[in-house]
């Protein structure tokens, strides 16, 4: 249930203002259903049993279809050919790539080696021994979206890879475990944000995680950094992603001329994992599951 809260209690939403300089005008008496309040005045989507289960079943076909890329994955290959790998796999089992034409995204699937940190175009890059490549997978299946990335060595890992790989894989995590019932989005970029900067990293302001499940990108956003007990009160049935992004150096970035690879500003190495997350009745569940030890 949603917490009832006193007119000058602070407000829900994270303003920082009072509930009654706020959102009361935006509350109905009439919504005492969670779905219909968070719908009304955040616009997210809490999903029911059924809705779990799609998003689990494509989920689940997400990592089949990164473990299936895994295979692949060796100097000498370049990035568009693990693409493709990537884009048969996903139409083999009756999916649908969702990046794939996305607000003009020409490929199936962002891959992102070393310096990028995320977006990455697949192209004529070639994998060499020591790089860490990061590909991120988004599929449609029966009309449910889930999403899901992790970062992989290639050959022998130098030591600021092994580093940077270790910290963003605990980062998640990290973020993952403060997600339960009460708390709030807040709680989750604060754990993230405090632990890569304990460890000499830092943590990309630009991209966020977001709500998935219905649409590619639903609300509500994600920050990878933040103060504790702000934001949006987390509740059962929020479906959204976790994505820390972290550099070994500097948080700046930039993107390329294609318009969609995002580096880091500085050249240093980025690692990124992500997965799927519903918010349950004692804590949370990964839809997108593999190991984060």
């Amino acid at each position: 249930m949603v917490k009832k809260i006193g007119r000058n209690d602070p407000c829900f939403c994270g303003s920082g203002k009072k509930y009654k300089q706020c959102c009361i005008n935006k509350q109905r008496k009439t919504d005492k259903d969670p779905k219909k309040l968070y719908s009304r005045v955040y616009n997210i989507n809490l999903k029911n049993k059924k809705d779990i289960e799609g998003i689990r079943k494509t989920g689940l076909l997400v990592i089949a279809t990164l473990n299936e890329a895994e295979n692949f994955i060796k100097a000498g290959v370049t990035t568009d050919y693990l693409d493709k790998i990537i884009h048969d796999f996903t139409i083999k089992n009756n999916a649908k790539p969702a990046t794939l034409g996305y607000r003009g995204f020409p490929k199936s699937s962002c891959i992102s080696v070393n310096e990028v940190v995320c977006h990455g175009v697949p192209g004529d890059r070639v994998i060499e021994d020591g790089d860490i490549v990061n590909i991120d997978i988004t599929s449609i299946l029966n009309g449910y979206y889930a999403d899901a990335s992790k970062t992989y060595f290639v050959g022998t890992p130098k030591k600021d890879a092994e580093k940077i790989v270790k910290i963003a894989q605990h980062a998640i995590m990290i973020g993952k475990n403060t997600v339960k019932p009460g708390n709030k989005v807040g709680d989750i970029g604060w754990a993230i944000q405090n632990y890569a900067e304990k460890n000499g990293c830092s943590v990309v302001r630009n991209f966020v995680g977001h709500g998935t499940g219905f649409d590619f990108h639903e609300e509500p956003q994600i920050p990878n950094f933040g103060r504790k007990k702000t934001g949006i009160e987390l509740v059962e049935g929020m479906v959204f992603t976790i994505e820390p992004m972290i550099n070994l150096g500097k948080k700046e970035i930039k993107i390329l001329s294609d318009g969609w690879t995002a580096v880091t500003k500085d050249g240093f190495l980025s690692a990124q994992f992500e997965q799927t997350i519903v918010v349950t009745k004692d804590g949370c569940e990964a839809l997108t599951p593999y190991d984060l030890t």
